[in-house]
């Protein structure tokens, strides 16, 4: 099995192939420091897997792991990290990777590698205990909670899609006046200072 190791310490990376290479039949190819070096090695030697750290300075892991799989939609990719951040979690798994795994777990790097060459999707022991959390379905935007009505909500989602107070007016046959009042009411409601911040809120709240 050629493997290709990514990781920006460069101590890491030497102890890892000494590691991978003690176990038999793990040859590690070559070895990179940063996300560039992970998209140009893969390319040159086209590994059966690459083992890749994600959090690493100029481009990061997932980044270059998106790269790759653009140019080479069949390729495997292991991510190792010291972070169990839920946010990595999600991104590794809405990108295509086929692991995630934590550096701490040494014994279970080479099992994992052959696992994913048998097409297997690997997650160490602390990630699959967040995984049925984290698959679960975002919870909808509770309007009513809020107290907003369906014509403050039709008005704030106008505003998110950069339209004038007078474009609402002439689209929901509204004076421009009415508008502001709607707008200002949203804004007492969800204790935002702007409009600008209006359509933030609705982009990272409502429709996240």
């Amino acid at each position: 099995m050629n493997i290709v190791v990514i990781d920006d310490d460069r101590l890491v990376a030497m102890s890892l192939q000494t590691i991978l290479e003690n176990t038999g039949d793990i040859r590690v190819v070559a070895t990179g420091h940063s996300g560039a070096e992970a998209i140009s090695l893969y390319g040159e030697h086209k590994p059966d897997v690459i083992l890749m750290d994600i959090r690493m300075e100029g481009m990061s892991g997932i980044d270059a792991g998106k790269e790759i799989l653009r140019n080479y939609p069949d390729a495997r990719i292991l991510y190792l990290t010291t972070f169990s951040d839920d946010e990595y979690i999600i991104n590794a798994l809405n990108m295509g990777a086929k692991g995630y795994i934590l550096k701490q777990d040494f014994e279970g790097i080479a099992p994992a590698l052959a696992a994913v060459m048998r097409g297997q999707t690997v997650f160490g022991e602390k990630i699959i205990g967040k995984l049925p959390e984290l698959m679960k379905a975002p919870e909808p935007f509770d309007y009513d909670a809020h107290g907003i009505t369906d014509k403050e909500r039709e008005i704030l989602e106008l505003v998110a899609a950069g339209r004038s107070n007078r474009e609402i007016s002439a689209e929901l046959f509204l004076s421009e006046g009415t508008v502001r009042n709607y707008i200002s009411t949203l804004l007492e409601k969800l204790n935002l200072r702007d409009r600008t911040q209006l359509a933030v809120y609705y982009y990272t709240e409502i429709r996240g």
